[in-house]
């Protein structure tokens, strides 16, 4: 993508009501007005909040926004030129139950309340295999501790790759800490009885994986204290 083009998107981002683009210092110093009232600020309803990590161009907050209608949806990601289209899509499409969030994963609990969240959606991420990238994989020990602290004490997140080093990574963590596996399977698309919400959607690079025959795997667990 050109820097004109991305240029055009960040202004237009700007402009699009379902787009919250917070600085680094409101959220570290706690003047996020937004913290602990998405639910009455934003979305004007009590349903459920649920959050997709690294969301990319939007697809999969959209998709689930659109098959979930009673619940909300906020897909985060860094890259605002990313998310401008589906933000984009949500507005032209009129779906009121999705917003955007750019930030960095690391302020989420700056930007959301303790026991605010029901749910985390973590779709195809970057796998940080390297040792010295450990610290930036999403399902590592800081990040699941900041995931605690947003989610309801029912609340469950959600993994969906193509990586197997990454769920082998994930299930090997979770086991080991005590935390509670709800539903494991290493090739969603091969076996029956896999969650509907997780073969129904795909995304535009989960398509092309599938198309190279690459496994998607899945993970859905609660973290326990």
């Amino acid at each position: 993508m050109g820097s004109k083009n991305k240029l055009r998107r960040f202004k237009e981002n700007e402009t699009f009501a379902n787009v919250f683009q917070p600085t680094r210092e409101e959220l570290v110093d706690s003047n996020f007005e937004l913290k602990g009232h998405w639910r009455s600020t934003v979305f004007k309803n009590n349903n459920p909040l649920v959050l997709e990590l690294g969301c990319g161009k939007g697809e999969y907050s959209i998709a689930l926004a659109q098959k979930y209608p009673d619940k909300n949806f906020i897909g985060i990601d860094i890259k605002g030129a990313r998310f401008w289209r589906g933000a984009k899509t949500a507005i032209e499409e009129n779906i009121n139950n999705v917003a955007f969030l750019r930030t960095q994963i690391e302020l989420i609990d700056h930007a959301f309340a303790e026991n605010e969240v029901d749910e985390i959606w973590i779709t195809f991420p970057d796998p940080q295999i390297k040792y010295k990238r450990t610290k930036h994989r999403l399902t590592n020990i800081q990040f699941l501790k900041r995931y605690k602290q947003i989610l309801k004490p029912e609340g469950v997140v959600n993994l969906k790759t193509d990586s197997e080093f990454m769920h082998g990574y994930t299930l090997g963590l979770l086991h080991g800490a005590g935390h509670e596996v709800l539903y494991a399977n290493h090739n969603v698309y091969k076996q029956e009885g896999s969650p509907e919400e997780v073969t129904s959607i795909q995304t535009f690079y989960e398509s092309q994986y599938l198309e190279q025959n690459k496994p998607i795997t899945y993970i859905r667990f609660k973290i326990n204290s």
